[in-house]
C-alpha cells in the first residue's frame, strides 16, 4: 500500500477496556461502553498526553469516532488533561471496522461456527472480509479522505481496526504486518515522519 504524507502530528488513543474486550468478543460497530478498567486507562493516557504536550494542548484539535467507547474515553482523558470534555469532534470516518454478521460473536464461538472463514482471515487478515463486514483494506479507503482533511496537530480516539489501518496508511508499515499488530488501550501512538511510536 503507498503511504500517504502526514502534514502534521496525528496522536491516536485506542478507546479504553470494554467487557467485550475481556471476553474477546467482535464488537466492530456495536455500541459497547468501557469498563472500570478502561475508565483508569482513559484517565491516565489523558494525563500522560496533558503532561507531554504542555500548554501546547489546548491548540491541538480532538476528535473521535462517535462510537460510545470512543466518545466515553475521549471524555474521560480530555478531564484529565484539563479541557472541556465536551469539546471535541466527531467523525463516523473513524469508526471500527464492521465485522457484520460475526459482530457479538467470540472468536472460539466463530471458529466453531465456521471454521473455514476463520482459518481464510487468518491466511489475510488485511483483505478477507467477514460476510456482511469490511477488510482492512476496505476501512483504509474510508479514512483516506479524512487523513486528507487533518490541517494541524490532531488527538484522535479511535478503534484498534483504525489504528491497524493508520499503520499502514501511515506509518511504515506493511499491510500484512500492520493487520497483525498489537494496539494498546491506555497508551498513546503517534504518527509523524512516515513512522509510528507507542508512548
Amino acid at each position: 500500500m503507498q503511504q500517504i504524507a502526514l502534514r502534521h502530528r496525528l496522536v491516536f488513543i485506542r478507546h479504553g477496556e470494554t467487557d467485550w474486550n475481556v471476553e474477546h468478543r467482535l464488537q466492530g460497530q456495536q455500541d459497547t461502553p468501557i469498563n472500570g478498567r478502561g475508565r483508569d486507562q482513559a484517565s491516565a493516557v489523558g494525563r500522560f498526553v496533558r503532561d507531554w504536550r504542555g500548554p501546547e494542548l489546548a491548540g491541538l484539535r480532538f476528535v473521535a469516532s462517535p462510537l460510545w467507547r470512543t466518545r466515553e474515553t475521549m471524555q474521560l482523558a480530555r478531564a484529565a488533561m484539563g479541557l472541556d470534555p465536551l469539546a471535541y469532534e466527531t467523525d463516523p470516518r473513524l469508526m471500527e471496522l464492521t465485522f457484520g454478521r460475526w459482530e457479538g460473536l467470540t472468536w472460539e464461538e466463530l471458529k466453531a461456527r465456521d471454521p473455514w472463514a476463520a482459518k481464510a482471515r487468518e491466511g489475510d487478515k488485511w483483505t478477507f472480509q467477514p460476510p456482511g463486514g469490511e477488510s482492512y483494506a476496505m476501512l483504509a479507503e474510508r479514512l483516506k479522505p479524512w487523513i486528507a482533511e487533518i490541517d494541524r496537530e490532531t488527538v484522535v480516539v479511535s478503534h484498534g481496526g483504525v489504528a491497524r489501518a493508520l499503520m499502514a496508511l501511515l506509518g511504515g508499515a506493511a499491510s500484512s504486518g500492520a493487520a497483525v499488530s498489537d494496539v494498546h488501550q491506555g497508551r498513546a501512538l503517534v504518527f509523524e515522519a512516515g513512522a509510528c511510536r507507542w508512548l
